[in-house]
């Protein structure tokens, strides 16, 4: 569902441009419709019609998005489980200092090696009004002023879909424009539609490597863009909304850890307005991938740092609960598999 049709329904009520606002602020800040400003109730602000018609809007809102489990991490994360109205699920991450990480997709085509999301490959997109139904849905159990776009799925194949959302977050959702963050690999429609829009959001670039060839082998289906030419991209687009790019950068042992990776990495980011995001990987025991040893991540911090890039080491939230994106979902998935198998073979046992 978009977000043009909740507004059609809210019009076909008899809702006039100033109610649908009202309602759609109510919406976005995860209170129910009918109140409106200071706690207003409906009868102060809202024609007959559409007060009749609250209980059958409210439930639509409603029906986008449903929370299905939620696993807090240890770090003040909360990972959500959520379904969506046909029954798809996908992952929202309430984060530290009130953010929320968000999906716009169910799976995802990139098929980034070291992602659970990108196994399932891309069974479809949301809509703009089940992207910011997540937002609607975190601010229930939290405040929210950062949105991420890093969830499930890669945002530049829903394009049109996630900038609607940033638009309404960045306007009636209350959210600045550089607390929303786009995520890409690097389509390069990116670098054309982000500059023009009404709302410039921040953004963050999937980097991995300074290999060409190495990235490729590592995101299949990303554009095939030199990452240096992916940085200069990223450069341009860092002084024209005036905030950083973030560079995301999953650590992989052995793989992209090495010291003539940070020497080329230096290289490519000296003097750049850009932050770089190290997310070591979120590996289990028979991973293919594996995080490098806490030591050898504190030697590159201390030397990207002290060399003039700015780095950070970004943990992905709920590592304790087996969180990494894409994996509270395929648990789900298999449980769900598992149950319909057993109701096909009689006096078996259900799975818990």
């Amino acid at each position: 569902m978009q977000i043009q049709d909740i507004h059609q329904q809210f019009t076909a009520a008899g809702a006039k441009p100033r109610h649908i606002g009202r309602m759609t602020r109510a919406w976005l800040l995860g209170r129910d419709i009918s109140i409106g400003r200071r706690q207003q109730q409906a009868e102060d602000f809202l024609p007959l019609s559409v007060r009749e018609a609250l209980p059958a809007l409210q439930a639509s809102l409603n029906g986008l998005v449903r929370l299905r489990s939620e696993h807090p991490g240890a770090d003040g994360s909360a990972r959500l489980l959520v379904e969506l109205g046909d029954g798809q699920m996908v992952e929202s991450v309430l984060l530290p200092r009130d953010g929320l990480c968000v999906s716009s997709q169910v799976g995802c085509a990139v098929g980034c090696v070291f992602c659970m999301t990108g196994k399932s490959g891309l069974l479809r997109q949301l809509g703009s009004a089940e992207i910011v139904a997540q937002v609607a849905l975190a601010r229930r159990f939290r405040p929210v002023k950062k949105v991420v776009f890093m969830g499930m799925g890669e945002p530049a194949h829903n394009l049109d879909n996630v900038l609607e959302a940033i638009d309404l977050l960045g306007t009636d959702g209350g959210i600045g424009h550089k607390n929303l963050v786009f995520s890409t690999v690097g389509d390069p429609r990116v670098f054309e539609r982000l500059p023009a829009q009404r709302v410039k959001p921040a953004l963050a670039l999937s980097l991995h490597t300074t290999d060409a060839a190495l990235r490729q082998a590592l995101l299949p289906r990303a554009p095939r863009i030199d990452p240096a030419e992916l940085v200069e991209l990223g450069e341009r687009y860092a002084r024209t909304v005036g905030y950083p790019i973030q560079y995301q950068w999953t650590l992989l042992a052995g793989i992209n850890d090495s010291q003539q990776e940070m020497d080329t990495l230096l290289r490519l980011l000296a003097g750049k307005f850009a932050v770089l995001n190290l997310i070591p990987y979120n590996s289990l025991e028979d991973d293919q991938y594996q995080r490098p040893q806490g030591e050898r991540i504190v030697q590159i911090v201390r030397y990207l740092h002290s060399r003039g890039v700015l780095t950070k080491v970004r943990n992905s939230a709920g590592q304790d609960v087996d969180g990494g994106c894409g994996q509270l979902r395929a648990r789900a998935e298999l449980v769900l598999g598992r149950r319909r198998a057993e109701r096909s073979v009689p006096g078996a046992v259900p799975a818990r």
